[in-house]
């Protein structure tokens, strides 16, 4: 551990230049105390970190010290440091471990290309959370983390939920986990509950224990794999339903993001794609085209637009 936390201190005064010892003691989590022993026993290994005295003052390396990581360009310094991932780490459990080691990749690089990369990577930022719609809780990502990543068996109290269903009464289940997947801010954890296929939504998770049980998970797996087959085979048990509907060519990719399925899009030359489309069923059609209205026409089935006009017009006679 000591070593780790050694490390992490050259690497900030590289990239950081001189900094105080209570400034060192809060980015490593540690007291002033153990920074200045630190300090000596840095300097008693050879490393040229050395001390200015007064109000500027501070810790800093002899110019010319530099670490080395061969084959880290600029730009990949940059989508390391402005990477999504700072969002999953913290979610992980591993914020910092994740900080560690972007300390390492930005003193890796060359004086120059340091300060381009980190210049660059302060002009953006990934957030989990947005203007009003927030992420899922995960309450217990933690605990199934820590599962997943040691080869354990993990007890779940989960309430599972069909399409359209209502969630089912809780029950406790015992679950050899394969992998997590984060897809469009949900977690989900990929296992086997009694050697059967099973997904499950971390925010649907109500309890969870780690057991010191070894997983039983089958060797080479891909998880991105797999989580691209379970996910076929669940929106291929879907009810679906097809609908037409019109839709202008700068939101197009909004609804198709909607779809469960596209089957065909024809430009009508007036700015506006006639899209003939799958959906989960009738009540995800007409919430689709209702949330995007007025933008998105309903042109068939007939259901569909007389699904939409009925929600307008009680609309129309709640606030007249």
């Amino acid at each position: 551990m000591r070593a780790d936390r050694l490390l992490s201190l050259v690497l900030l005064l590289r990239h950081r230049g001189r900094m105080t010892a209570a400034a060192l003691a809060a980015e490593l989590e540690v007291s002033r105390r153990t920074v200045m022993r630190d300090i000596e026993a840095l300097s008693a290994a050879g490393i040229p970190v050395y001390a200015e005295r007064g109000r500027a003052g501070g810790f800093a390396l002899l110019p010319g010290f530099s670490t080395d990581l061969t084959g880290l360009t600029p730009d990949e310094a940059v989508a390391l440091l402005a990477s999504p991932a700072r969002a999953t780490s913290d979610a992980l459990g591993m914020g910092a471990a994740f900080s560690s080691a972007i300390r390492k990749v930005v003193a890796a690089l060359p004086e120059g290309s340091r300060a381009r990369a980190s210049d660059a990577a302060d002009r953006v930022h990934v957030s989990r959370r947005g203007w009003v719609r927030e992420p899922a809780s995960v309450e217990h990502l933690a605990i199934v983390q820590r599962a997943v990543f040691a080869g354990h068996r993990v007890h779940l109290r989960y309430a599972s939920a069909r399409p359209g269903a209502s969630p089912a009464e809780p029950r406790w289940r015992t679950v050899d986990p394969i992998g997590l997947v984060e897809a469009a801010g949900q977690w989900y954890l990929l296992g086997l509950d009694d050697g059967r296929d099973r997904t499950y939504r971390v925010s649907r998770i109500l309890d969870a224990e780690e057991s010191p049980e070894p997983a039983r998970r089958p060797d080479g797996v891909d998880v991105a794999a797999l989580w691209e087959r379970r996910r076929t085979e669940f929106l291929a048990r879907l009810p679906g339903v097809e609908a037409t509907v019109r839709v202008p060519d700068d939101m197009l990719d909004e609804l198709v993001a909607a779809l469960l399925e596209l089957r065909s899009a024809e430009p009508d030359g007036a700015g506006r794609t006639v899209v003939r489309a799958r959906f989960g069923g009738k009540g995800h059609a007409e919430r689709v085209v209702w949330t995007m209205a007025p933008h998105v026409e309903a042109l068939d089935p007939p259901w569909l637009r007389e699904a939409v006009r009925v929600r307008a017009d009680a609309v129309l006679a709640l606030h007249s």
